[in-house]
């Protein structure tokens, strides 16, 4: 007889409707650890900009994929796959119910559906293509596409020129047609995984929130966390870590393009965005109950 897999919860939605908050409750009812899906708190000293758990917080409760790397390195769908499904399986081990938390759906949707099995960037690659790019054009990189993927360079245009560039990147670290990688079977998961979402019906409501965290942050000294980032570790605003929200308004804030009311109105611009897209995220995500039946599942774990 096959086993029978173990259970994972997740608990998704918007940044500032209240997920953490909820996961700590639940902590403090059931045998819980959390794991974040977060793709901003993986950095250490981006405490503030994040949201992060306070230390209080995760003695109290364990989480993890939290603190994983200095801000000058990156992370990937990929990678936090991988990442999750070890600390899940560890979870597991010690006879607790892993719950993971957070906002960031392409992680989620990476750790549930799977990955194609394709190489991370490369920037020494990327910036080779873009250099032949600039002489020769990219119709002409469109053209030495076809004669190695022509499957993928039939579906381009010759000036898709991301795509492209994506395609030779991958042929020439893999020696592979991008088209022929990403048809490969994904890896099953080695447990069930739950998913309840925590989805705000008054937007207004939500916007209010945002505006409110994100002064919050400011006043506990967000564009000070950024300077002494910068004074730590060699930043560039390129870095992903650098295009977090909140992080890029006080980078630039800090660069002299806006004024402190500028920082506080496009850092909640900019928050209210990312929630909307994490929103349209939670609509096209299959098979989400309501979180309010999140509660009975863990009892019944």
């Amino acid at each position: 007889m096959a086993e029978t897999k173990r259970i994972a919860f997740a608990l998704l939605g918007p940044t500032a409707s209240g997920k953490s908050r909820r996961a700590m409750q639940l902590a403090s009812q059931h045998p819980i650890e959390i794991v974040s899906i977060d793709s901003a708190q993986v950095y250490r000293g981006m405490d503030i900009g994040t949201a992060k758990p306070s230390l209080e917080e995760r003695r109290a409760v364990p989480h993890h994929l939290i603190d994983l790397l200095d801000p000058t390195e990156r992370y990937s769908a990929g990678r936090f796959r991988d990442d999750a499904i070890r600390a899940v399986g560890e979870i597991h081990a010690r006879e607790k119910i892993p719950l993971l938390v957070g906002g960031t759906m392409l992680y989620y949707r990476a750790l549930a559906v799977g990955m194609d099995a394709l190489p991370p960037a490369n920037l020494e690659v990327r910036m080779q293509i873009d250099a032949e790019a600039a002489t020769k054009g990219w119709p002409a990189l469109h053209e030495e596409l076809a004669t190695v993927d022509p499957r993928t360079a039939a579906r381009l245009k010759a000036g898709d020129a991301q795509r492209i560039q994506r395609a030779l990147e991958v042929h020439r670290l893999t020696g592979k047609p991008i088209s022929e990688l990403q048809n490969r079977p994904k890896i099953e998961l080695p447990f069930v995984l739950k998913a309840f979402s925590l989805f705000p019906e008054d937007r207004s409501e939500l916007h209010q929130r945002i505006a409110a965290r994100f002064g919050v942050m400011l006043q506990d000294g967000l564009v000070d966390e950024l300077k002494a980032l910068r004074r730590r570790y060699e930043l560039s605003a390129e870095l992903p870590s650098m295009r977090c929200v909140g992080y890029r308004q006080a980078w630039e804030f800090l660069e002299g393009k806006c004024d402190e009311a500028g920082l506080g109105e496009t850092g909640i611009a900019a928050t209210r965005q990312l929630a909307k897209r994490q929103l349209t995220w939670l609509r096209s995500l299959p098979n989400l109950e309501p979180v309010e039946r999140l509660a009975a599942a863990l009892s019944n774990a």
